[in-house]
């Protein structure tokens, strides 16, 4: 690999559409010109015009009811849309059962019940009364969100900890050294219980979050009346609000020097002085992420995989101090990351 290079690594790290979700193979490391990386690329590259309609989309929801206006491109949605319809079309004529995210949104649709340890049945599973049922349209936004939500999240976060590491050779050589450590106890195998033995990669992936939150701003619907206490701020009910994930992890009452990447503020000592919400890439309370820890189980596995066997520098073509897209829905580098890997 000496001399191997990588514009974004997201480009080259992450399927676009995970068989652990919906039972679909799409290896767009072989093909990068796949229709799921494709249009999924299309919905990411916004005009001016897609950017106000995705922030009316926030503040008047009502308006696309009222005039029928769509807040997607039609491609986009149709292509999502007959995919799903194929594959529940597919699961249910065959009876086909996989413990992934499509199938419990399929018992859900089915009213069919559904047990903490066994995945259950399409056909013969126990039906139950619920309010809960999804229509077909409902499913199939599920599905869309879920894959928007992890089209380039994980593999963002990757390259930026890729960049921090390519900077700082030091931490670099200490992660690779854990890693041959922990692999040395499991045979070699990159497996489950061998990514949560090494520490210090999750201590520079919490940090990497935190100076480069991927959705760099959330946004929440207020579901009462609150007043922001010491102030004569009211939040009304139904307002939506916006928080600054990346306002509020670069803020030094929180994070001293936070320019500097550190992966020790994500120590147990460290973690337990700060506030809770202090930290939150993925959102926070009931509508956090739901895969979270898929996410960062895919970047850790990622990591491991690049870093074990390779040393990455800096490349000449990346531009420094890093510019970051003002367009780009997912935070991202104008010029693209680029590293040089050796074989070590």
């Amino acid at each position: 690999m000496k001399g191997a290079r990588w514009k974004q690594l997201r480009i080259k790290l992450t399927p676009t559409f995970n068989p652990c979700a919906f039972g679909l193979e799409c290896n767009s490391l072989k093909n990068p010109d796949s229709e799921f990386r494709h249009y999924g690329k299309k919905f990411f590259d916004t005009s001016l015009r897609d950017s106000i309609i995705r922030l009316l989309t926030v503040t008047l929801p009502e308006f696309f009811t009222i005039f029928r206006v769509r807040s997607h491109r039609k491609d986009v949605t149709d292509f999502f849309m007959n995919v799903v319809q194929q594959t529940v079309r597919h699961r249910e004529t065959n009876n086909v059962i996989r413990p992934d995210f499509m199938h419990l949104l399929l018992q859900i649709k089915n009213n069919v019940k559904i047990t903490e340890n066994d995945v259950g049945d399409l056909k013969n599973g126990t039906a139950v009364e619920s309010e809960v049922s999804l229509t077909l349209p409902e499913l199939a936004a599920q599905c869309f969100v879920f894959f928007l939500a992890g089209f380039e999240t994980s593999s963002t976060a990757t390259t930026f900890c890729m960049y921090e590491l390519a900077i700082n050779p030091k931490l670099q050589d200490a992660v690779r050294e854990e890693i041959g450590t922990v692999l040395a106890r499991h045979n070699g195998k990159i497996t489950y219980n061998a990514i949560l033995e090494m520490t210090l990669i999750d201590k520079c992936v919490n940090e990497t979050l935190r100076k480069y939150p991927p959705v760099p701003v959330h946004t929440r619907e207020c579901t009462k009346t609150y007043t922001i206490p010491n102030t004569d701020v009211v939040l009304k009910k139904g307002s939506f609000i916006f928080i600054p994930v990346y306002g509020i992890q670069m803020d030094p009452d929180y994070y001293p020097d936070p320019e500097k990447f550190d992966p020790e503020r994500f120590s147990d000592e460290n973690k337990a002085k700060r506030h809770a919400s202090a930290w939150t890439p993925f959102g926070d309370g009931p509508r956090a992420c739901i895969g979270l820890r898929f996410g960062m189980m895919q970047t850790k596995v990622a990591l491991a995989v690049l870093l074990k066997n390779c040393k990455f520098a800096l490349n000449s073509k990346t531009e420094t101090p890093l510019k970051m897209d003002p367009r780009s829905f997912v935070l991202s580098t104008l010029g693209g990351v680029w590293l040089t890997a050796t074989k070590v």
